[in-house]
């Protein structure tokens, strides 16, 4: 075992090659004349301007000013091989020079699907689409196909997507959000129509009592719980099994479907992360790293349900289809980077991140911070808050808490190190326990600059 915080292994260079350009600073003036705000995405978005990428390989990245990052974002969690792994290129490659896209099925479709089906019990069928949002956006589409009925439920702060009935209270705040008891449906985006508001139910997380009461006064309307296992939003703490275990109950006595959104925790475990639950979802979201590194999205589970998309029936309840959903280069590269992901690989990478969690916080007691890290197998998320949230609630950052997480994520890209703006990581196979010890010295360094700057902070 590598000694706790020895120096950094992995020579890095954090200066541009020619400190005189900024490269990124030009190229986002340009940007800024044909994006709305200069990107494509707003969760890259910072001031004074994106960093911009010129390669990656392995897990770490290189900038276009030549700076050089150990990446512990791995593009939002879908890259769990880190960049260019040579055995996912390789097949990508050969798939490319046969064909991008077409207008029929492909081999590699099924062989994938199979592989999918055959890791989780409860994957009956599978369908692809092209993103985590799609998938989430086609799994309530297709619970309300199956039952009949409008309304859904979901936890208050998890994040599903970009569907507008996915994204609810996603962003709800102390102003809004309403009485814990009862809380508000808060729409994310301006002009979201008030019926997608009064269609979405909001409970509050891993509180059986208070979330039974509100989903009882919907009996009959409500077509399926949406749920996030591990919710990066709310706190990246794993729902409790009983809190799952009544929500499953709930549905059965209600004749509704509890749905998974395991677009990110699919990388949990070898089943994702629902494999540590005694009840399955009935239907499971997936997509980022599925991909190899690709867009994709794909949404599984039980027979009957996924039957409302079957074009054979003599009626389809929910007519789907989707230009770029299975095309072979991310069929091809999904296969390739889901065998590599086997039954050793995740015990490797889950490993390494308690490694990480431990690590991080003999940290925050060694500096003597109000901090805390959270997560589950590959992917851990620091809070500047003494106390373990349990909830979005908890999880909410005042307006300190905030100053100091700019203070250290600043601090962590200084140093080489990307994080995801939640100051969240999520490992990749590549990495090893060298890597995480120099992000343990940055974050405790990190640690020491909030304190300077924020004395209220000290434990």
């Amino acid at each position: 075992m590598i000694d706790h915080l020895a120096e950094p292994i992995i020579e890095i260079s954090n200066k541009p090659q020619n400190s005189q350009i900024n490269k990124s600073a030009a190229l986002f003036e340009r940007a800024k004349k044909v994006l709305p705000g200069g990107i494509s995405r707003n969760t890259i978005f910072k001031l004074p301007h994106p960093d911009y990428v010129e390669k990656g390989e392995g897990c770490i990245v290189t900038d276009i000013n030549g700076k050089q990052y150990i990446d512990f974002a791995n593009n939002m969690a879908s890259l769990i091989h880190g960049h260019a792994h040579p055995i996912v290129t390789k097949a990508i490659v050969e798939q490319v020079q046969k064909g991008t896209a077409f207008t029929m099925a492909s081999e590699v479709e099924v062989q994938y699907a199979e592989l999918l089906c055959s890791r989780v019990p409860g994957f009956e069928k599978i369908r692809f689409v092209n993103s985590g949002t799609e998938a989430v956006m086609a799994m309530i589409k297709s619970a309300r196909a199956f039952t009949g009925k409008a309304k859904i439920a979901k936890v208050e702060g998890a994040y599903h997507g970009a569907y507008d009935y996915a994204e609810v209270s996603q962003t709800a705040n102390p102003n809004n959000w309403g009485q814990e008891d009862k809380p508000n449906s808060v729409p994310v985006a301006y002009g979201t129509p008030e019926k997608a508001l009064d269609d979405v139910i909001i409970i509050p997380y891993n509180d059986i009592p208070k979330a039974l009461e509100i989903l009882d006064k919907h009996t009959g309307d409500i077509a399926a719980i949406l749920l996030d296992p591990v919710s990066h939003r709310v706190g990246m703490v794993p729902a409790n099994d009983d809190f799952v275990e009544a929500l499953y109950e709930w549905t059965r006595k209600q004749k509704a479907l509890l749905l998974f959104d395991e677009v990110i925790t699919f990388r949990v475990g070898f089943s994702g992360a629902q494999q540590r639950y005694k009840v399955s979802p009935d239907l499971t979201a997936m997509g980022k790293m599925i991909g190899g590194g690709f867009p994709v999205g794909a949404f599984a589970g039980r027979s009957d349900v996924m039957s409302v998309l079957d074009p054979t029936q003599p009626k389809v309840l929910l007519p789907h289809s989707g230009t770029f959903s299975a095309n072979p280069v991310t069929m091809v590269a999904g296969l390739t980077a889901m065998k590599l992901f086997d039954h050793n690989a995740v015990e490797k990478i889950n490993a390494l991140g308690d490694f990480a969690r431990e690590k991080i916080r003999l940290s925050i007691k060694k500096v003597g911070i109000k901090a805390c890290v959270t997560g589950a197998g590959s992917m851990l998320r620091v809070h500047l808050k003494a106390k373990v949230p349990t909830n979005y609630r908890d999880a909410f950052m005042s307006a300190q808490e905030n100053a100091a997480l700019k203070i250290l994520l600043a601090h962590s890209t200084e140093n080489g190190i990307m994080l995801i703006n939640t100051c969240s990581a999520m490992l990749s196979t590549v990495m090893t326990e060298k890597e995480i010890l120099i992000l343990c010295n940055v974050l405790e360094s990190g640690f020491i600059k909030v304190l300077k700057q924020i004395p209220s902070l000290k434990s």
